[in-house]
């Protein structure tokens, strides 16, 4: 009858509602922490998904992580995926040799999927846009203090009381140290794109500045 229709027609709209907001839950769940663009980002990106997908963001990044160094430590590796002689086909078949059963799926994907874009050459650049989104997941912030000479522990620990109202609460701070004798003495100071220079070189060229 017409009322068993409508109410069979009313039942799959509901269904098809709660399905369609589940799979825009779902896919909310697993959207890359930042919004970055460009040839590599777009491959970093749907590693993510993927790797959220199946649980295996970790083991990507270090995956990731290792077939970078290899393509920087490794002359035969890097020789491999910058040469444009071998063919996509060759090189999807070596990537497979060489990673089947020794990765995760989505690794081994991103490889592929590389191979046969001739893309190899982008991994590395790709690996640190993915490791860039997930410092953003485990609410990392890299900070870089670089002074003229190593700084001691006391030095290193009243710099970071010193820095810790820049952060944002529950922040995890990844602090890295760097010595350049040329900055003459005082710091500078290195977070996410902001820069703060301390140093003495940079209050002797204002000076010099001033002076002409």
């Amino acid at each position: 009858s017409l009322e068993i229709m409508l109410s069979n027609a009313s039942i799959l709209r509901k269904a098809a509602t709660t399905a369609i907001r589940r799979s825009m839950a779902t896919e909310a769940a697993h959207k890359p922490p930042l919004n970055l663009y460009g040839l590599n980002a777009r491959y970093a990106n749907a590693t993510y998904i993927a790797a959220s997908k199946s649980n295996t963001l970790d083991q990507v990044e270090s995956e990731l992580l290792a077939i970078k160094n290899s393509a920087t430590t490794s002359k035969a590796f890097s020789s491999f995926l910058e040469n444009p002689l071998i063919s996509r086909d060759d090189k999807t078949k070596n990537v497979e040799d060489m990673l089947k059963g020794k990765t995760s799926s989505v690794t081994l994907n991103l490889m592929t999927v590389l191979a046969g874009n001739a893309r190899l050459s982008s991994v590395v650049g790709i690996t640190d846009t993915f490791i860039q989104l997930m410092k953003a997941k485990r609410g990392e912030v890299e900070a870089t203090i670089i002074s003229a000479e190593p700084l001691n522990k006391t030095m290193t620990a009243a710099v970071q009381d010193a820095m810790k109202s820049q952060f944002p609460t529950g922040a995890k701070v990844v602090l890295k140290s760097e010595v350049d004798p040329s900055i003459l003495g005082g710091l500078q100071i290195q977070i996410g794109d902001k820069f703060l220079d301390l140093s003495v070189g940079s209050r002797i060229e204002e000076v010099g500045r001033t002076a002409v």
